[in-house]
């Protein structure tokens, strides 16, 4: 366990968490934008910036999705511009290891470890999405059982191209013959952050990451997590320490608890707009319900049959089964409750728990969290751009600060320094 709480940032760009359509809202694909928040993440001492990535824009039942951000700019190259303008800030790229090559990843990442001083990160995640794969003229080609199978193989590829190995691989999963060709960095290479939550996820992280980015934000889920990664990493060798868990976490902060309820309730609201509401149960009934009322009671006729192809739905696996059952459900708590679309939406769409709150009862609950053991520290996903990392800066680290559970400094210059990563670790793993 670490001594001090570590916080990141996850700078999505996509989805219904960031309220972009706020007139206030800070324009979140320019890079003034980046740069604002970079330095306000370097002000407030935090460990690392976290940039979101795509390879295609979204889609939902086969069609490009118009609710989400199209166009984002390259990860690497976004950060690699924030490289120059910060002196402290972790920048961590997120890169899939389905639709990329080791020997060109790695270079990339190694390149942007350079030029940072050893401040890059990578966070390694997957895909079965069929709408990428045609981007890449491979459609949904690898079956999504073996999305783990071809990332394990790819990083511990990716490790050796780092220590300047030759790696050959001849197989369906990854074919490679090529020899690192950068230097190493301060750190001696990028940190490893890894999202998946799934068995191989784990079974992934446990093997080859630094830290994990979980879903698992409650109490009793996180210390439940963080014992089986421990688990896990004792099942490996690798210590049980090895690894810093950082669940996602949203913050709603206020004067009185109250407030920040009231706030709380506010936020969740507008991120669950009508089209958004409407959106999500299409993916359900397999059907145009456009012409619904979003805040009008549940569509009145039958989805359509069979379940979610998961390479063309935006849900998580979980949800990709057992259709008729849940809309049934639904159906019940709808009528129970009287909720119209948008509000059994709000009520019943999976999202990662708020802390919500006065700032001193945040940095009261992490501080217990941080000290018995069931996380390392949280990587923020902000509602509100710039408000709520400032927010968190201004008027929560204070706090947390003086609980004793959060650095008054850097102590390092590089991303391994500031997650205290044991430097010894990069020689057996």
């Amino acid at each position: 366990m670490s001594r001090f709480l570590h916080l990141g940032v996850f700078f999505t760009g996509v989805g219904p968490n960031l309220l972009w359509t706020e007139p206030d809202f800070a324009d979140h694909t320019h890079i003034d934008t980046f740069l604002h928040v970079a330095r306000a993440l370097e002000r407030g001492l935090f460990d690392a910036f976290f940039l979101g990535e795509g390879l295609r824009v979204r889609e939902n039942r086969g069609t490009v999705h118009a609710l989400d951000v199209a166009g984002r700019p390259d990860a690497i190259t976004q950060l690699a511009a924030l490289a120059a303008q910060t002196t402290h800030i972790g920048l961590v790229a997120t890169q899939n290891t389905t639709y990329n090559y080791p020997a060109d990843l790695a270079r990339r990442l190694a390149s942007l470890d350079a030029v940072s001083g050893g401040r890059a990160g990578w966070n390694i995640v997957t895909t079965d999405n069929a709408w990428t794969g045609e981007n890449f003229r491979h459609g949904g080609w690898l079956a999504h059982e073996r999305r783990y199978e071809r990332a394990s193989a790819f990083v511990a590829a990716a490790k050796a191209l780092w220590r300047g190995e030759r790696v050959t691989a001849d197989r369906d999963i990854l074919r490679l013959d090529a020899v690192g060709a950068v230097p190493p960095s301060p750190q001696g290479r990028p940190v490893l952050f890894q999202a998946g939550d799934s068995p191989g996820g784990r079974d992934l992280a446990a093997r080859h990451a630094d830290v994990v980015f979980s879903a698992n934000t409650s109490y009793e889920k996180a210390a439940a997590y963080a014992e089986d990664l421990r688990g896990r990493l004792r099942a490996i060798g690798r210590p049980v320490d090895a690894v810093r868990i950082l669940p996602g976490a949203s913050v709603v902060l206020g004067d009185t608890a109250a407030e920040a309820e009231e706030k709380a309730r506010w936020i969740k609201r507008e991120q669950t707009t009508g089209p958004r509401a409407i959106a999500y149960l299409e993916q359900f009934w397999g059907k145009d319900l456009s012409g619904y009322d979003p805040d009008g009671p549940l569509p009145d006729i039958d989805p359509a049959e069979g379940e979610l192809d998961p390479s063309r739905g935006t849900l998580p696996i979980e949800f990709r089964t057992g259709k008729a059952a849940r809309i049934a459900g639904w159906r019940e708590l709808a009528a129970e409750r009287n909720l119209s679309i948008r509000d059994l939406v709000i009520a019943v769409s999976p999202g990662h728990e708020s802390f919500t709150g006065t700032p001193g009862q945040v940095a009261d609950e992490w501080a217990r969290y941080v000290r018995d053991g069931v996380v390392d520290g949280f990587n923020l996903l902000p509602q509100q751009l710039p408000g709520t990392v400032e927010d968190v800066v201004d008027r929560l680290v204070p706090e947390l600060q003086a609980r004793g559970v959060y650095r008054t400094e850097y102590t390092g210059t590089t991303l391994r320094d500031h997650l205290d990563l044991d430097p010894s670790s990069l020689s057996n793993h």
